[in-house]
């Protein structure tokens, strides 16, 4: 199994948990838990491929991918009721499902050649469409959209540590940890410390 396969397989699993426990707030039936789950799942990798022209979306390639999903969805279904917080544990469970997303997204698009940017671009997307998509399925505020939330910016940043890796020379398995590396200690940083942005403040206007 390469690199980039596992990489996929572990961001499919962990994202897929983390759209079941959406689902188990909405309180959904079994098939909406796997269809929330796998949508989750693959849904920033499935943009990712379909903007990058490649031959093949990455869980049609591989339907394992989908199976994956639904045995995360499965099992968070029988076992969501024995958990504290569901609310705390998408927000941890999503985390690592970032740091594993954004660099399966820039593994991919360094594999076709891309430019930086779209490197760059890439990794965003691939770790932040699948929970957006959750979110606006289920009803709920997009976490990645959540006032001053350090949500896309860990991605950015993780991305951009990505590219100036390989700028300096290093190998591609290095700058894809280095990448998961700054994605989940910014992300873990804003959920236990409380990090956030600056966000707009309206003034009223001048006489």
């Amino acid at each position: 199994m390469s690199v980039l396969t596992a990489l996929d397989y572990a961001s499919v699993f962990v994202f897929a948990l983390t759209g079941a426990l959406v689902a188990s707030r909405a309180q959904l039936d079994i098939i909406g838990f796997i269809f929330v789950a796998s949508l989750t799942a693959v849904g920033g990798g499935t943009l990712r491929d379909m903007i990058l022209n490649r031959d093949t979306v990455f869980w049609v390639a591989d339907p394992w991918m989908i199976a994956v999903a639904a045995v995360a969805a499965i099992l968070v279904f029988f076992t969501a009721h024995r958990l504290e917080s569901r609310y705390r544990s998408i927000l941890w469970l999503d985390a690592g499902a970032l740091a594993i997303a954004v660099p399966a997204g820039v593994a991919v698009a360094l594999s076709l050649d891309q430019p930086m940017s779209i490197v760059v671009i890439m990794g965003i997307t691939t770790g932040c469409m699948g929970g957006l998509m959750r979110d606006v399925v289920c009803n709920e505020v997009p976490l990645v959209l959540k006032q001053g939330e350090l949500y896309v910016t860990c991605a950015m940043v993780g991305a951009m540590a990505a590219v100036g890796a390989i700028w300096l020379g290093l190998s591609t398995p290095a700058a894809l940890m280095i990448c998961a590396g700054a994605t989940l200690a910014l992300r873990l940083g804003g959920i236990a410390f409380g990090w956030r942005l600056p966000v707009y403040k309206s003034f009223p206007p001048r006489g």
